[in-house]
């Protein structure tokens, strides 16, 4: 999973929790800032009384009455005076019952006694707990709504910033790690970020290519020019060996000796051969501007390796569309690459097995070439290194030098083609080639 995606979803999913946590919250938040709030109404109307009192006197309220009582029209606030004992101490807000015209209301009640003119008087202010909490409904929906826009507006934000955060990391990924061939010929620039830690991982990796590209080329050019080197001392083995032989006082061991060692000398010229291709081909010393139809290139593969279809009784069926055309390639590597599948196909064929070669368009439009045997097959265990040089699988009989798929793969490269290899033991094995 991406890192802006686990990003995205840590900050959705928090902010849902947090959500969560207000809705389940937000009626004891509500009604605590309602009672709150109510309170601090209480205390402003006693403060409101207590200034009428102090200028003008309880005679205001009382008006020749020994207490003093008020209830607006729906009884939801009350305002009482009384005179009370002279040691009674009373400060405080509470719920309380009231019968009121044989109705009994629930009120939060601020009850307060205060001294006037050397007599105690207790002040009650009254609000009824209906009208308190009516809108305790209204609020939770208008903060939920408040802090469901809040959380969407913080989403969009948090994603922009996401977004802008990792694009230089996102840029150095496209960059410098995905799809990436060797040698490395692009990618090379560096990306412009504040962000100190892109700017490291930046400079590292463009450093790390540059020293694989440094490897790369050292082995490349060791390959070619050891390859090369080693020609002429073996050419100059061959001959004087082929010159030995024409000596007629050799004896038989003599002869049985030079025999095996020209052997060893024309496996390692065959070797020494194979490794010069692929450098040569890794090189790019190939010109690919040839035009060719993939039916003749098969047709003469065929023709020249129909010895070994004979001895080992293998037949080839060929459904390869005339019409194909290959452009902008090079015909002698091709041939050698379909020449080395099909004459692997043949060694790891059983007696009497069968060849089939196909072709198709797919629907992006590419084109693809399948190679199909009845063979041995190839162990799933070594199927991701059967193109590496000097790998060899199957390991019974004439298993030739472990060049050969490395050549093909060289010469796919070249063209910028993909093979992928099905095989199944003792069911076959599957080459696609696709152009």
């Amino acid at each position: 999973m991406k890192l802006s995606t686990k990003l995205t979803l840590f900050i959705t999913g928090s902010k849902l929790v947090i959500v969560l946590l207000f809705i389940l919250t937000l009626p004891f938040l509500v009604k605590q800032i309602a009672s709150e709030y109510t309170n601090y109404t209480l205390k402003q109307q006693r403060k409101k009384v207590l200034n009428i009192v102090h200028k003008n006197g309880l005679d205001y309220y009382f008006q020749g009455d020994d207490n003093y009582g008020s209830y607006t029209m729906l009884k939801e606030e009350f305002i009482a005076l009384l005179p009370v004992k002279n040691n009674l101490k009373i400060d405080e807000i509470k719920n309380s019952q009231r019968l009121i015209e044989s109705d009994t209301l629930n009120y939060r009640v601020l009850s307060y006694t205060f001294k006037d003119k050397n007599k105690n008087y207790l002040l009650e202010i009254g609000k009824t707990t209906t009208s308190i909490n009516q809108y305790n409904i209204p609020l939770q929906r208008v903060a939920l709504y408040v802090l469901i826009t809040l959380i969407a507006l913080t989403i969009l934000l948090d994603l922009t910033f996401i977004r802008v955060l990792i694009r230089p990391l996102t840029e150095i990924i496209n960059t410098k790690l995905l799809n990436r061939k060797f040698p490395f010929k692009d990618g090379k620039e560096r990306i412009k970020t504040s962000t100190a830690d892109f700017k490291y991982l930046d400079e590292s990796l463009l450093i790390l290519m540059k020293q694989i590209n440094e490897a790369f080329y050292k082995e490349r050019e060791f390959t070619s020019n050891a390859s090369h080197e080693l020609m002429t001392p073996i050419s100059i083995l061959q001959n004087k060996m082929e010159n030995l032989l024409t000596d007629e006082t050799l004896d038989e061991p003599s002869l049985m000796a030079i025999l095996e060692m020209m052997k060893t000398v024309d496996r390692l010229k065959n070797i020494t051969k194979s490794l010069l291709l692929i450098s040569r081909i890794d090189n790019e010393q190939y010109i690919r501007n040839d035009q060719v139809k993939p039916i003749l290139i098969f047709n003469e593969i065929i023709e020249e390796i129909s010895h070994r279809l004979e001895e080992k009784q293998v037949q080839i069926f060929l459904n390869i569309s005339a019409e194909s055309t290959l452009k902008n390639v090079n015909k002698d590597l091709l041939f050698q690459l379909f020449f080395n599948l099909i004459h692997n196909a043949i060694k790891f064929n059983r007696n009497n097995g069968s060849i089939h070669i196909n072709d198709k368009y797919l629907n992006n439009g590419s084109y693809e070439i399948i190679i199909i045997d009845t063979g041995i097959g190839i162990p799933k265990a070594d199927l991701p290194f059967i193109f590496d040089r000097f790998t060899k699988t199957n390991l019974e009989g004439d298993v030739g030098y472990g060049l050969g798929l490395a050549i093909v793969k060289s010469i796919a490269a070249y063209h910028q083609m993909q093979i992928r290899v099905q095989s199944e033991i003792g069911e076959g094995t599957t080459f696609r080639i696709l152009f």
